[in-house]
């Protein structure tokens, strides 16, 4: 909350008109990149200051126009989803926008960003939705609108804070393929794998049995992923051989436990057969896993076909096939997932040809990450397909590893857990050159903690579910290393008050504390006379994490009351302006302010007094 104090001048409360103070909360803070002159811009960016809507946009249903510097969108009822599209076709992008709940038939209701949706509103869609009533257990959701225009709601969560009718949030989602990551308050508060895309999909704007306003509406493409772990965030989730302690591994068996367990990735192994078809399976044989004999490149991939996959675990998985490469690419980019693809054995440069074939012709390289032990296998890959992300395997470690990295280019180096614990330091190494670092092949929870602690990106895991849910357990107990408490993020607030900075630091680094880019010391009274109107922005930096709270300073009559009695105008000139704001003669106030009759004004509070009055008479 706020730390804020008023001028104890009888006058200011009389002129008071006791104008609600709202709140919004920031949105995360822009992806660091190493040259922000180089960083993506939005493709759309609305502030809404015309007054009709903007050019590209299409309302499809409900009531949607632009009014005092904000979109409007209303639905008059719970089964009516307001809809309003606009944007292009993206694979990786963030869309982000203030908003507030004007009104409500009740908490239930909500309003979501549209991730994929045909440019006409039809059905299929998939979206994000927030509720009223945001601190519900299904207060945030991932949802699909199904082509039967039925409801399939794939993740859901309770927002860090409450919402609720009229108080403004700043709110965002990261869709990456398949995933997308809700933010609110800059705060990451759910996940989802199962985005359901299209190659059409474009952006929108839903409203359910309310009316909400929004402002400053971006949709910015994403650059390159990084695949290092985000300060607070919780360890990637790769699953290894698709969730091989719950069903067969490598089978679309696996892989689906592993879809529901929320993996962000699905490792799989992939070799060739006799006739240079890409299978799924681990070993040189396929004795372990199948119900047959001999070397599987000894083998047709018609033969392997025949082979059963899933008797040897379990009597229910009978049936189970080994599936090739394009199988699985397919039950992927129909069903939801990332594949994590190892090159296992040896191959020669064709092989790994057709490999990046298969992938290419399914238009899945966007959701595919390669990783081997053979550099030469990466080298064959940056050669054949440079979009896609490389992670070298290694069973001890490399005399240097950021070398190697460096050479080959890789986005992810990934050490056995024995090979790891030999030195733990090659994570800050790596980190310093871009490169991430995850760990195979690790299943218990203590070494789930202590490699959270070390700071690697991600666990290969056989227990996708289990590390899925340790890490929301996890999340629940990590405290930001920093947070604002005063200014609160989205307040608005007059020249009138007082505002002190405070900021609670839970590192033992020092906190390094900004306003508008300037540096200030914690505690510090901010006399708000001395701010430009409009939005202003707090920033707290410690032991590498930022936060960020965004304020405005806002015309009222108590703050006008204020500026006037504070001038140092002369008795008879602070005894007009103060009747005319009494009377909300705004206009003829501002006319006098400007006058030479309005004497002992300085030019700085001659501006403000009038650009205050100005702002108070156009509403």
């Amino acid at each position: 909350m706020m730390l804020m104090s008023r001028r104890p001048r009888a006058v200011l409360a009389a002129l008071a008109t006791g104008a609600t103070i709202t709140a919004f909360l920031t949105a995360p803070p822009p992806i660091a990149v190493a040259d922000p002159a180089a960083a993506p811009r939005p493709v759309v960016d609305e502030t809404f200051d015309g007054t009709t809507l903007p050019a590209g946009w299409s309302a499809v249903d409900g009531t949607w126009q632009v009014q005092g510097g904000r979109l409007i969108g209303t639905s008059t009822s719970s089964g009516q989803q307001s809809r309003i599209t606009f944007g292009s076709p993206l694979t990786d992008f963030r869309i982000e926008s203030h908003l507030r709940f004007e009104s409500a038939l009740d908490a239930g209701r909500w309003v979501a960003f549209g991730l994929d949706l045909a440019p006409n509103g039809a059905v299929p869609w998939s979206i994000a939705t927030l509720r009223n009533g945001s601190t519900a257990t299904n207060g945030l959701e991932f949802a699909q609108r199904t082509p039967a225009n039925t409801w399939n709601v794939t993740d859901t969560a309770a927002a860090p804070v409450q919402v609720g009718v009229g108080k403004e949030v700043a709110v965002a989602v990261e869709v990456r393929g398949t995933r997308a990551t809700w933010y609110v308050d800059g705060r990451e508060s759910l996940r989802t794998t199962m985005v359901d895309r299209s190659t059409t999909g474009v952006q929108g704007l839903l409203v359910n049995g309310a009316t909400v306003s929004f402002d400053d509406l971006k949709v910015t493409p994403l650059e390159k992923e990084s695949f290092i772990r985000k300060p607070g965030a919780p360890l990637r989730v790769w699953a290894h051989r698709g969730a091989s302690s719950a069903a067969p591994e490598n089978t679309a068996a696996s892989d689906e436990v592993a879809r529901r367990a929320r993996a962000e990735w699905i490792e799989n192994d992939v070799q060739p057969t006799k006739d240079g078809v890409p299978v799924i399976l681990h070993d040189t044989t396929v004795d372990r896993t199948t119900d047959g004999t001999g070397p599987v490149r000894s083998l047709t991939a018609a033969q392997v076909a025949g082979l059963d996959a899933g008797s040897w675990f379990a009597p229910a998985y009978a049936g189970q096939r080994v599936p090739t490469l394009a199988q699985q690419l397919d039950g992927l980019r129909t069903r939801g997932g990332n594949l994590l693809l190892e090159v296992k054995g040896a191959h020669t440069r064709e092989s790994v040809a057709r490999i990046v074939e298969e992938i290419h012709s399914r238009g899945m390289s966007s959701r595919v990450f390669v990783q081997s032990f053979e550099p030469q296998h990466l080298r064959w890959m940056r050669e054949l397909a440079p979009e896609l992300p490389l992670g070298l395997l290694r069973s001890t470690l490399d005399p240097d590893p950021v070398a190697i990295a460096k050479d080959l280019e890789l986005s992810a180096y990934n050490p056995s857990d024995a090979a790891f614990r030999t030195r733990p330091g090659i994570v800050a190494e790596l980190h310093a050159a871009g490169v991430a670092v995850n760990v195979w092949t690790v299943d218990d929870a203590n070494r789930w903690k202590a490699l959270e602690k070390a700071g690697v990106d991600g666990i290969i895991t056989n227990r996708p579910a289990e590390l899925a849910g340790w890490n929301a357990a996890f999340a629940q107990r990590v405290k930001p290393a920093a947070t604002i408490l005063s200014p609160g993020p989205g307040e608005r607030i007059d020249r009138a008050q007082v505002l002190r900075v405070a900021v609670g630091n839970n590192s033992p680094e020092p906190v390094a504390i900004t306003l508008d880019g300037a540096a200030i010391v914690n505690g510090t009274i901010v006399d708000t006379t001395t701010l430009t109107a409009g939005k202003h922005v707090l920033t707290a930096t410690v032991a590498g994490s930022t936060v960020q709270s965004t304020f405005d300073v806002v015309a009222t009559p108590t703050g006008l009351a204020n500026l006037i009695l504070t001038s140092g105008a002369t008795p008879s000139t602070v005894s007009t302006l103060t009747t005319l704001l009494g009377q909300k003669q705004y206009a003829v106030l501002a006319t006098y302010a400007r006058t030479p009759g309005a004497r002992g004004l300085t030019p700085e509070r001659r501006g403000q007094i009038v650009a205050e009055a100005t702002a108070l008479g156009a509403r």
